[in-house]
């Protein structure tokens, strides 16, 4: 082999020895930095959890976290709430890795899709790190247990909401955060099915937001410039309802639009008190969080847990919003 080959060899060998060494490091780091963080909260624990979510930074997310917070205090639980600031596959799966490298107790996250993201639930799986799913599913792995929505129903009810609340001809756009994300693929599946048998109801468009308002809104427009038939959306995530009452208002169509939005983050229930948004799909998150939590330390305890925990799931009218206050926070108000 001449030198130079073998320079470069005994280079990349080295170099990969340094990158691996660096993961674990950077591992150890953020593990011993979030126990110094968390510690004056929870000052003696016995488990090490990690929370890895869709986006830190989103409403919906952060009720998820407190709710996890308030079950990690009363478990003795040093909680990590570690994952990409804006949806990124990519970043969220590096993030499951570390915590594989980190071999903390327990990791909740979600099942985004199966191809990318059963390999390495699996992977944490044989490491003896023990995974719950959490908001969206991955059925096929071998996570232990699933904490969330029942994401078909919730779409189904949408439809029903729809059949309820319109006559006539209906034209519906949907919008939807992602279509390789397999919860939202089932949002949409239940609205279309609850809606199947009724003849008067026709779906013009699915379009993508991505998860951003500003997405969901120019999706909202391209509907109704390219289908001005429309009369109707349902929009399968937080933001999606957000956007389509902005593209809805500067069309000047809000009179004669029907809306059915998801979650209960402020601005959506801000529009539904103007009129403009007619209802949403409302979830839990802060249940889910807690949910989460207590059982990913009853399965450290060794306890059986059931491997489907659905939370609850409704439709909000504006003539809820006064009667069913504790909707509004996702949660009971642990």
């Amino acid at each position: 082999m001449p030198s130079w080959t073998k320079l470069s060899y005994y280079a990349a060998i080295l170099s990969g020895i340094f990158f691996f060494s660096a993961a674990l490091y950077f591992a150890d780091k953020m593990f011993q930095l979030s126990r110094q963080e968390v510690d004056k909260s929870v000052p003696e624990y016995r488990h090490h959890f990690v929370l890895v979510p869709e986006e830190v930074d989103n409403d919906y997310w952060r009720l998820v976290e407190q709710g996890a917070r308030a079950a990690a205090r009363n478990h003795g639980v040093l909680l990590e709430y570690a994952g990409p600031k804006q949806a990124n596959v990519e970043e969220h799966l590096k993030r499951l890795e570390i915590s594989a490298a980190a071999s903390v107790d327990g990791v909740m996250t979600q099942g985004l899709n199966e191809n990318q993201f059963t390999p390495i639930i699996n992977k944490l799986m044989e490491k003896g790190i023990p995974v719950v799913t959490v908001d969206t599913d991955a059925p096929g792995s071998n996570r232990i247990a699933y904490i969330g929505t029942d994401n078909y129903y919730s779409g189904f009810i949408a439809g029903k909401a729809l059949l309820a609340g319109t006559a006539g001809p209906t034209y519906v756009g949907i919008i939807t955060g992602g279509f390789q994300s397999a919860h939202q693929q089932l949002r949409v599946q239940g609205f279309k099915d609850a809606v199947a048998e009724e003849s008067r109801i026709v779906i013009t468009a699915v379009e993508e937001s991505r998860i951003t308002r500003i997405n969901a809104a120019e999706m909202a427009n391209k509907i109704l410039t390219e289908h001005p038939e429309t009369n109707a959306f349902f929009g399968t995530s937080a933001l999606d309802g957000i956007g389509i009452a902005e593209a809805v208002l500067q069309a000047n169509r809000a009179l004669d639009t029907y809306i059915i939005a998801f979650d209960s983050i402020s601005e959506t229930v801000d529009y539904i008190q103007r009129g403009i948004i007619q209802a949403t799909v409302i979830q839990k998150p802060y249940d889910i969080g807690y949910k989460a939590v207590e059982t990913m330390a009853a399965i450290r305890e060794g306890k059986k847990v059931p491997e489907l925990n659905f939370t609850e799931t409704k439709v909000l009218y504006r003539e809820d919003l006064h009667s069913m206050p504790e909707a509004l926070f996702g949660g009971e108000g642990r």
